[in-house]
C-alpha cells in the first residue's frame, strides 16, 4: 500500500466545533479571523478549506447562514481554495439548523458524518479551571449524554436536498468501521455518486481508536467496498494529527490537519494558526517526495462543479 505517484490533497479544517476559546488564543472565532487564518492556510498549501462558524461574541458554535455569509463570500474572493461547508454543525442542532447556511450557500463541497454516534469530548473539560466564557465547561461536560444525530434519513435528507438540489459533492466523515458500510449502502442505492471523498477520523472517543492497525484496518475495508472509486483522506485528534496523517500518505491517501482537529503544532506547542499545521505536513509531503494537488486539481480529482456555481 505504497504511496501511488497521484497528488495529495490537504484540507485544513480551521475551527471547528470541539475546541473552545479558552483552549487556545488562536483559535479563530469572528469572521475577520476566519478569513485570516484560511487565507493563510490556503496559501500555505491548503486546497480545501473547512469550515463551522462561531457567535463572534461568544465563540460559541452557530449555524446562522447570516454568520457564515460574512466570511464565505471574502474566502472566495480571497483564495481558490474549495470552501467545504460543515453539515455537522455543533451539539444539539436539529439538521434543519445545520442545512441552513449550506443550502443557502449552494457550496462545491460539504461534510456528511456516515452515521449517529456517542461523541465524547467531556474529558477535555478537565484539564481548565478557569474559563472565558460560560457556556464552555457546560458544553463539553455535556457530552457524556449526548448522541451526535444522523440517521439514516436523515443522511439521505441532506443527500437529497443538499447533493441533489445544490449539486454539492460530500467530504464523508467515517468515525468507524461501520459508518463505511453505510456509505457502501447509500452507494447501492443510487444517492451518491463516485468518486467519493471518504474522510476517516482517528481518535475521538466514540469512535474508532487512533492506532496504526486500525488505519490499516479502514484502508483496507474501504478498498473492499469501493475500488477504485473514491479518493481517502485521513484526519486524527490531538497529538496523533501529524502521525497519522503521514502515514496515511505513504499509503497513496489525502489528509487533513488544522485547528478543529488538533491546537497543538509539536509536543507542548500551540499552533499560532492552522496554517502552521499546514505547512508543517506539507514539508514533511514533500520530504517524502509526494506532490500537494492545488485547488483546481482538487476540484478535477473529487469532480465539483467549481467555485463559479455557488451562491455566494
Amino acid at each position: 500500500m505504497a504511496a501511488s505517484g497521484k497528488k495529495v490533497i490537504i484540507s485544513c479544517a480551521l475551527t471547528g466545533s470541539i475546541h473552545t476559546p479558552t483552549m487556545s488564543d488562536a483559535l479563530p472565532v469572528t469572521p475577520d479571523e476566519i478569513v485570516e487564518q484560511g487565507v493563510g492556510a490556503a496559501e500555505a498549501g491548503a486546497a480545501i478549506l473547512h469550515l463551522h462558524a462561531r457567535d463572534p461574541r461568544t465563540g460559541q458554535p452557530t449555524p446562522d447562514p447570516a454568520v457564515f455569509m460574512q466570511f464565505l463570500p471574502r474566502l472566495k474572493q480571497s483564495t481558490d481554495a474549495v470552501l467545504n461547508i460543515t453539515t455537522g454543525g455543533s451539539l444539539n442542532m436539529t439538521v434543519q439548523e445545520r442545512l441552513a447556511a449550506p443550502l443557502q450557500a449552494r457550496p462545491e463541497m460539504c461534510s456528511l458524518n456516515m452515521g449517529s454516534m456517542n461523541f465524547g469530548i467531556f474529558p477535555l473539560a478537565d484539564r481548565y479551571k478557569n474559563w472565558k466564557h460560560d457556556w464552555e465547561e457546560p458544553y463539553l461536560r455535556s457530552t457524556d449524554d449526548f448522541i451526535f444525530r444522523n440517521t439514516f434519513r436523515d443522511i439521505a435528507y441532506i443527500l437529497e436536498h443538499l447533493g441533489e438540489g445544490c449539486g454539492t459533492r460530500f467530504e464523508f466523515e467515517c468515525y468507524d468501521v461501520g459508518h463505511l458500510y453505510n456509505l457502501a449502502h447509500f452507494l447501492d442505492r443510487g444517492l451518491v455518486k463516485t468518486p467519493l471523498f471518504i474522510q476517516t477520523i482517528f481518535g475521538i472517543l466514540g469512535g474508532i481508536g487512533a492506532e496504526e492497525r486500525n488505519l490499516v484496518f479502514m484502508r483496507e475495508t474501504a478498498d473492499r467496498l469501493f475500488g477504485k472509486d473514491y479518493e481517502w483522506s485521513v484526519l486524527a485528534a490531538g497529538r496523533h494529527q501529524i502521525p497519522f496523517t503521514t502515514m496515511a500518505a505513504v499509503m497513496g491517501g489525502n489528509v487533513r490537519v488544522g485547528l478543529e482537529d488538533s491546537l497543538y503544532l509539536a509536543k507542548g506547542r500551540l499552533a499560532r494558526n492552522s496554517a502552521e499545521q499546514v505547512a508543517k505536513i506539507r514539508r514533511i509531503l514533500e520530504e517524502l517526495s509526494l506532490e500537494v494537488a492545488t485547488p483546481e486539481e482538487a476540484r478535477a480529482m473529487l469532480h465539483l462543479k467549481g467555485a463559479d456555481q455557488v451562491a455566494f
